[in-house]
């Protein structure tokens, strides 16, 4: 079975669409409709369900295509291997990420990536810790920032313990408070962080035996930070999502001092990309520690 099949059943199932697809691939639309119903024939099931919104896997599909992505990944390792053999480094790192590190590390690491390793291609792939895990557990990417993993297929190697803070408006009784306990946080209407997976706010909150009193539970933590601007409530978000705040708005250590911890999840076999990768990352922090502990 041909590998460019593959690699075009992987592009259908990641842009939903055999247009986008084709652009992608520099092929045209008929051609990567033929290989798609190429390789349904030779399994002898359907592996896409059409519509008028666009294309999705089946069931069938899926399965298959975690199967084909391993194998995709394995030539993939073998060409970089055969690279790193002759003292060439190439080869493409797929990275699942959350917002503030693509805002906050990935462009200082992406730049020296491009000097020191310029046969490398770094794509990027943004979303929350469960959206990450499971590319990880589809062999969408091949690393992933997480704030712990439970998957045994995956190691985890913590990166940075990222402080958390309450965010306040001038108008909140909490406003010129040194340090805030959480038990008070139950008195104030509160800005949930909304996200799938672990989420450390929530972790916190159950840890420490808190109520909340949650008005609204959002995604975005620039919404959080505007709803709390406009004097709709309070939240608590880690120090490295801030960026500019709102003249007023204040950050305010907790009482009870409390982290996540940031770390990349890697597969237990890194390509020699992805294993520079994760060496100028870790090298990155390392000199640039103090950058990042700095307070706001």
């Amino acid at each position: 079975m041909s590998l460019v099949k593959y690699e075009i059943l992987n592009k259908v199932a990641e842009e939903q669409s055999f247009t986008k697809a084709a652009e992608n691939l520099g092929l045209t639309q008929s051609a990567v409709s033929h290989a798609i119903s190429s390789l349904e024939k030779e399994f002898g099931f359907a592996l896409i369900h059409r519509s008028r919104t666009g294309v999705k896997l089946t069931a069938d599909g899926h399965t298959m295509l975690i199967a084909m992505r391993q194998v995709l990944h394995a030539q993939e390792l073998l060409k970089q291997q055969a690279s790193h053999i002759l003292g060439i480094t190439k080869g493409t790192v797929r990275i699942g990420l959350i917002s503030s590190i693509s805002t906050k590390w990935m462009p200082s690491i992406i730049r020296i990536m491009e000097q020191n390793y310029p046969g490398i291609h770094i794509t990027l792939r943004e979303g929350d810790y469960y959206e990450i895990e499971q590319w990880l557990l589809s062999g969408e990417v091949d690393c992933g920032f997480l704030n712990r993993t439970s998957s045994k297929q995956f190691q985890f190697m913590p990166l940075k313990k990222d402080r958390m803070v309450c965010i306040v408006s001038s108008k909140s009784p909490l406003y010129y408070m040194d340090e805030i306990d959480l038990k008070e946080v139950e008195l104030e209407p509160f800005i949930m962080p909304s996200y799938k997976g672990t989420n450390d706010v929530w972790a916190i909150f159950e840890k420490h035996q808190v109520k909340p009193n949650v008005r609204f539970e959002l995604f975005d933590e620039n919404g959080i930070i505007t709803m709390v601007e406009h004097h709709l409530g309070i939240t608590i978000l880690p120090k490295l999502v801030l960026m500019r705040l709102p003249s007023n708005v204040r950050v305010i250590p907790l009482k009870q001092d409390s982290y996540r911890t940031i770390g990349i999840s890697t597969t237990h076999h890194l390509s020699p990309a992805a294993q520079k990768f994760v060496e100028v990352l870790v090298e990155w922090l390392r000199k640039n520690e103090e950058d990042l502990t700095e307070e706001y």
